[in-house]
C-alpha cells in the first residue's frame, strides 16, 4: 500500500492535538520487570460476578465490524476474504474513512489519492456476499453531491439488487477546517454544522426517494473527543447539538469515531471504561435536541483503535474490551480501524514486541527502514481479538453484566442461545498471571469442565482446552480468554424474554414501565429489577404488563430489566433494559439553573444559577452535587467556597452572596471550572441546604 492513505490517517488522529507517543509505553505502576515470571501466586485473585438477570441486550448482525478502503489491493483477494470470514466479521464500511469524502463510486476514482485495482464497489460486494456480512457505505459529502449518492443507491439496490441497507452521509466532516483542523475534504461554500444538517436532508430526501427502506447516519462526534464542545464564531451551538437540532428528525443513526490516543499502553487499556459514560451522553444528547425521532436514532461506532502499540497485544486487549463496551451500551456497529495500512514509526510494546504502527489487522508486508512487517496477510493480535468475539457470543445472543474487582481484569458475559453462558475475560497486566474466582446470579452451570478459549500474549492462533472449574481459572498475563460454561439445567424457564420495556409517567418520584408479554408458557407474575452495578434490586411484581414504580430517587438514573415467572418460581431471561432519570421536584423551596458555558478536551466551565422560591429567607446556604461520571473531576470555582471530594462536590456561600431572598426575590450565581477524561454529564440533582431544588439546564 502507499504510503500516502497510511499518512493522511496518522494525521487525522493527531489533529488539534498533540501527536502521539507511541514509543516508550509503560506498564502498570509496581508491575515486575518485563521477562519476570509469570505466576498467579504472587497476585491475589480477582473476583468476577456474572448477573444473567441483568439483561444488555443483543449481539447485532452488524456488531462485528471492520474498515475497508480502496487503497488496499488486498481488499478482496481469496485469503483475506477467508480470514475475513473466519473472524466473524459481520460488517464491512467502505471506501475507507477520509476516502468516503473524494471517492466517487461510478469512476471508481478518488482524485488526490490512491485507489488499488480490483477495489470498486461490485468487486467490494463480492467479498461482502462471500463472508456473509453486511456494507456500510460513506456517500461523498465533501466532494459528491446527493445526486451522486442517490444513483449509487440506485445502482446497489435496484440495478444489482444488494439490499444494501447502512449509508453514512461524509465522514468526520467537523474536519474540514471550519474548527481550525483540515484533513476532510470539503467542497462546500460554508463548512458549518448547519450547513452539513442542512445538506443532510437533502441526501436523505434524493436516497430514500430511490429506496425508502435504507438506513442513513449523520456525523456525530464523542462527547469528551474534540471537537465537542467547540462554538465556532457566529455559531450558537458545538456541531452535535445543531446537527440534531436541524437533521434528528429524520436520521436513523449517528455515526461517531473514537480514537482515544492514550499515551502508553497502560493508559490506553484503561480507556475502555470511557466509554459506557460518552456513549451515555451521547444519546442524552440525541434525546434532548433530535425531537420525537430520538428513540429511533442507533448509535454506530464506525471507527476505533487504541493508536497504541496497534500490530501488538496491547491493541488487541483494548479491541476485546471495547467492542463489548461499546455493544453493551446499545451500539449496532463497531468496526475497527482497520484491514491493512503499512508500517509507520517502529517502537516496542510492554511485552517487548515489535510495534510496526501499522494500525490494520493484517500485516502489508511493508517496511520502515531496515525493519520489515512479517509476511503479507499474517494476522496482528487485534485480528485475533476480534476473532475471539464470535467465542464470547454470536448474533441474537444475549449480553448479560459481568463485573470484577481488579481494574487489570476485565469481563464480559453472553447468554448463548443453547443455553451455555461465555465469560470474557481480560488481562491487560504484561507480568502478572491472575486466579479468578467466579461467581454468579440468575445461572448455574454443570459441573463439567468448561471449555476455554485463549489468545496469549502475541500468539499465532487461537487455543482451545477444557480446564479449571466453574467456578475457577487463571487468566495468562496479556491475555484474552473466554470460557464456556454449560448449564446445570435446573432452574431452568421455558418462557422467553418479556418485550422491550418502557418507562413512561416519569416524575421525581415514580415511574411507570410496561411491556409485551412473554411467551412459551404460563407466567405467573413479572418483576422488574434495577440494575445497581453487579447486583439486582426488585422493585415491583406485576400481574399484567406494566407496573409502577413508586419511591424513586429525585434526579437519579435507573435502569431497569423485566422477567417473567413461571409456575414453577423460574425465571425468563431478563428482557432488555430501559433506562430512565427521574425529574428533580417541581415544587421545591429552591431553583438551581445548570449551564456548561464552554468546553474543550480535557475540561469546561458550568454556570450555576440559585434561587430561593420558598416562603423564608436564606440566610447562608450550602449547595451540593455529585459528578454522574467518574471521568469528571472538579478544578476550580468562584463566588463561592469550593470543596470537592472525589465525585462529590460542596459550595458554601461567601459573605456577599448568603442572602437568599423568599419567593424568587434574588438569585446569585456561582461558577466552576471542571476537569473531564472523557464524558462530563451534568449533575441529575442539586440540593441547597439538603433541599433537592428544582433543576433546570441550559446550553
Amino acid at each position: 500500500m502507499s504510503s500516502g492513505p497510511r499518512r493522511a490517517r496518522w494525521l487525522r488522529r493527531t489533529a488539534g492535538a498533540a501527536a502521539l507517543t507511541l514509543a516508550g509505553a509503560l506498564a502498570p505502576a509496581g508491575a515486575a520487570t518485563l521477562g519476570a515470571s509469570a505466576t498467579a501466586s504472587a497476585v491475589n485473585a480477582v473476583n468476577v460476578t456474572v448477573n444473567a438477570h441483568e439483561g444488555l441486550g443483543t449481539i447485532p448482525a452488524t456488531g462485528y465490524g471492520l474498515n475497508s478502503a480502496v487503497w488496499d489491493n488486498q481488499m478482496n483477494v481469496p485469503v483475506v476474504q477467508n480470514l475475513l470470514s473466519q473472524a466473524g466479521i459481520g460488517m464491512l464500511r467502505y471506501p475507507g474513512g477520509s476516502y468516503g469524502d473524494i471517492y466517487h463510486w461510478q469512476t471508481n476514482t478518488a482524485p488526490g489519492g490512491y485507489v488499488a485495482p480490483g477495489t470498486d464497489f461490485d468487486s467490494f460486494m463480492g467479498t461482502v456476499k462471500k463472508i456473509g456480512a453486511q456494507p456500510i457505505l460513506i456517500a461523498n459529502y465533501g466532494t459528491g453531491t446527493p445526486a451522486e449518492a442517490a444513483g449509487w443507491v440506485q445502482y446497489a439496490n435496484v440495478t444489482k439488487g444488494y439490499g444494501d441497507k447502512y449509508w453514512e452521509i461524509g465522514n468526520e466532516n467537523y474536519g474540514n477546517g471550519y474548527y481550525g483542523a483540515d484533513w476532510e475534504a470539503d467542497n462546500h461554500a460554508s463548512k458549518s454544522p448547519a450547513t452539513y444538517a442542512n445538506n443532510v436532508l437533502q441526501y436523505i430526501s434524493a436516497m430514500k426517494a430511490v429506496d425508502p427502506t435504507i438506513k442513513i447516519g449523520a456525523v456525530l462526534t464523542l462527547p469528551g473527543n474534540w471537537p465537542d464542545g467547540a462554538v465556532a464564531g457566529g455559531d450558537a451551538y458545538d456541531w452535535n447539538r445543531t446537527v440534531l437540532s436541524i437533521a434528528g428528525s429524520a436520521i436513523d443513526f449517528a455515526i461517531v469515531h473514537w480514537y482515544p490516543n492514550g499515551q502508553g499502553a497502560a493508559t490506553a487499556l484503561s480507556e475502555p471504561s470511557q466509554l459506557t459514560g460518552e456513549l451515555a451522553q451521547l444519546r442524552s444528547e440525541i434525546n434532548q435536541y433530535a425531537g420525537s425521532n430520538a428513540s429511533n436514532i442507533g448509535i454506530a461506532l464506525t471507527e476505533m483503535n487504541s493508536g497504541v502499540d496497534t500490530t501488538t497485544q496491547p491493541d488487541a486487549l483494548f479491541g476485546a474490551d471495547s467492542y463489548m463496551t461499546a455493544l453493551e451500551q446499545g451500539v449496532f456497529n463497531v468496526d475497527w480501524w482497520d484491514t491493512h495500512n503499512g508500517a509507520g514509526t517502529i517502537s516496542t510494546a510492554p511485552d517487548g514486541a515489535t510495534d510496526y504502527n501499522d494500525w490494520g489487522v493484517l500485516s502489508s508486508a511493508t517496511c520502515t527502514g531496515s525493519v520489515c512487517e512479517p509476511a503479507l496477510n499474517t494476522p496482528f493480535p487485534p485480528y485475533f481479538a476480534i476473532s475471539m468475539l464470535s467465542k464470547l457470543g454470536r448474533p441474537g445472543d444475549q449480553m448479560v453484566r459481568a463485573g470484577t474487582d481488579q481494574s487489570l481484569v476485565s469481563a464480559h458475559a453472553v447468554l448463548q442461545a443453547n443455553g451455555d453462558l461465555a465469560v470474557q475475560l481480560v488481562n491487560k497486566d504484561p507480568n502478572n498471571a491472575y486466579p479468578v474466582n467466579l461467581h454468579y446470579t440468575g445461572y448455574q452451570p454443570s459441573t463439567a469442565t468448561p471449555t476455554v478459549y485463549t489468545y496469549g500474549d502475541e500468539a499465532s492462533s487461537i487455543t482451545s482446552a477444557s480446564q479449571g472449574t466453574s467456578s475457577s481459572q487463571t487468566i495468562a498475563p496479556y491475555s484474552i480468554e473466554t470460557v464456556v460454561l454449560t448449564p446445570s439445567g435446573n432452574g431452568v424457564s421455558a418462557l422467553t424474554a418479556p418485550g422491550a420495556p418502557a418507562a413512561s409517567g416519569v416524575t421525581g418520584s415514580q415511574a411507570t414501565i410496561s411491556w409485551t408479554p412473554s411467551s412459551g408458557g404460563q407466567v405467573a407474575r413479572y418483576e422488574v429489577y434495577q440494575q445497581f452495578g453487579t447486583t439486582s434490586q426488585l422493585l415491583a411484581e406485576s400481574n399484567s404488563t406494566s407496573a409502577t414504580l413508586y419511591n424513586l430517587v429525585p434526579g437519579t438514573g435507573y435502569t431497569i430489566n423485566v422477567l417473567a415467572t413461571d409456575q414453577m418460581g423460574n425465571l425468563s431471561r431478563a428482557s432488555v433494559p430501559v433506562s430512565f432519570t427521574t425529574s428533580t421536584p417541581s415544587n421545591s423551596t429552591c431553583a438551581v439553573n445548570y449551564q456548561i458555558t464552554t468546553s474543550w478536551g480535557s475540561g469546561y466551565v458550568a454556570s450555576l444559577t440559585i434561587t430561593n422560591t420558598g416562603p423564608s429567607a436564606i440566610n447562608g446556604w450550602t449547595l451540593t452535587f455529585s459528578f454522574p461520571a467518574t471521568t469528571e473531576s472538579f478544578n476550580s470555582g468562584w463566588n463561592a467556597n469550593w470543596t470537592s471530594s472525589g465525585q462529590n462536590v460542596h459550595a458554601t456561600n461567601v459573605d456577599w452572596d448568603a442572602n437568599l431572598a423568599p419567593n424568587g426575590g434574588n438569585s446569585f450565581n456561582i461558577g466552576f471550572v471542571g476537569n473531564e477524561a472523557g464524558a462530563y454529564p451534568s449533575p441529575a440533582a442539586i440540593s441547597l441546604n439538603g433541599t433537592v431544588c428544582t433543576t433546570t439546564y441550559s446550553s
